[in-house]
Parts: structure tokens; sequence; C-alpha cells
């Protein structure tokens, strides 16, 4: 069903070749939305984008490393030479590392940091600044629950996420009255291809909490509409993080180890 507030906007989808960046598309395309859609898996952004735009609305690709300094810049310069207007950001690019900090190779935590906040922040700032010239828009920024809490064998992804979580929301109460709003949401494990990528095998705690993709990202779009600040996505990650509150840190982070740690 259309959404009459999205319906014919624009939406900028990053990481959208797989997981939750196709379920953020899917969901945006069933409101109305138009679609452009950046990754750099080339053939994975042609199969997603022949599938969405038999729904009825125009779907872009860009095929581009959002992980390089300039990546953000020339992706916003490409779309203002094609004329589109972005109305709906969403950042979900990113990824994490795990293992010890000091056994991870320096250059793929430099990767990360710069993916996580670098990228996310740039994109940020040359959009939003755009939305509230037009009085209107929408960001999403994707954290997760390790923004709650230090997490060892994820320091540093973990770090970068509670950056995203400060960021937006700080970000979203300076857009008050602008018509333009941030929301960050806080998944916790999800099926994707996050944990093949990171180099973890799932435990026990990613087993009993795991939740879909599809779930995710339809709760996160509508805490986006409603305009949320944060939102922490499903009860068992929202009652963790809520806890976190009441918990000594380094309580919280030898309980982080505990949940993490491969046997």
């Amino acid at each position: 069903m259309t959404n009459p507030v999205l319906s014919g906007r624009t939406a900028l989808v990053t990481g959208a070749s797989s997981g939750l960046g196709v379920d953020f598309a899917r969901e945006l395309a069933g409101l109305g939305c138009n679609l452009v859609l950046v990754a750099r898996r080339e053939d994975l952004l042609t199969q997603v984008q022949a599938e969405l735009q038999q729904r009825g609305v125009k779907v872009t690709t860009v095929t581009l490393d959002l992980g390089s300094a300039d990546a953000p810049q020339a992706l916003y310069d490409l779309l203002r030479q094609q004329q589109i207007t972005v109305d709906v950001l969403v950042n979900n690019a990113g990824f994490g590392v795990f293992g010890r900090e000091l056994d991870i190779p320096w250059e793929r935590t430099r990767q990360m940091l710069q993916l996580n906040m670098v990228t996310l922040t740039h994109l940020t700032r040359l959009f939003a600044r755009d939305m509230v010239k037009r009085g209107f828009g929408y960001i999403m920024q994707i954290a997760s629950t390790g923004a709650y809490q230090p997490t060892p064998t994820y320091a540093a992804y973990s770090a970068t996420k509670a950056y995203v979580l400060s960021f937006g929301e700080a970000l979203n109460y300076e857009l008050r009255g602008s018509g333009v709003s941030c929301t960050v949401i806080s998944p916790g494990v999800t099926a994707t291809e996050f944990l093949k990528v990171s180099g973890q095998k799932p435990t026990w705690y990613h087993r009993m909490t795991m939740m879909t993709s599809p779930e995710v990202a339809r709760a996160g779009v509508r805490k986006m509409l409603a305009r949320r600040s944060s939102a922490v996505i499903g009860l068992m990650n929202w009652l963790a993080a809520f806890s976190v509150r009441f918990t000594p840190r380094p309580l919280a982070a030898a309980i982080g180890y505990q949940l993490m740690k491969n046997e």
C-alpha cells in the first residue's frame, strides 16, 4: 500500500545489494518511493533493480565503493547531475569485524571506521542540507544494540555504532522545526551476511535472539515515518539495551564478551 507522504518521492539506500539494504528498499518501494540503490556489487544491484521495478517505481543504481574518502561527494554530485532529488536517506552501508582488537589488521579496522562513521556523516551532511532547504526529508541511520554497551571482540565496531547513535540523536534535535528528521534504529542480531563478513560463528545468543531482515526493515521504516529520534528494534533487544543503564560498565563489558565469544 502506497503512503501519501512518500509516494512519488525518492529514497537513497546505501549498502543496497543484500540483507537489510534490500529489505529497506522493498519496504520503501511498497510505499511508492522511487529508489536510488548504492552498493559495490553491480550484479546484485541489477537483480534488485529488476525486482523492484516490477512494483511500478523508478529504480536507479549506482555501483560505488562508499568506503573511499571521496565517494560521498562523488555520489552527491552524480545525483545532482542527473537531477535526482533525495527525500529519504537510509545510511545502511557498514560492516563489523570480529576478534580481539590488537589481532585485527589495522587496514580492516580503518576501512570500517571510514564507512561506518565518516562516510555516514558526510552523506548525511550533503543530503540533509538540501532537505532542509526544501523543508522536507527523512534520514535513517543504522546503529546496533552494540551502541549501548562496550563489546569486547567487537570493540571498534560497537564504538562506531555508539557514534552513530549519539550523532543521529543530536542531529535530530538540531533539525527541529525544519521538516526534516533523523531516526537512528538499533537492531540486534539479524539474519544477514553480517556474521559471515565479520568472521564470527553464530553463538547461542545469536540463535536465540536473531530477527529476520524483513521484520527489522519494516519496523525501522515505521519508526522513521513516526519521526522517532531513536529506537531499539525487537522487544528482547530493547530490554537488553535498557538493562545496560543499570549495569556498571565493567560488568557490561564482561557480559558483552560472554555473549559474543566463540568457544
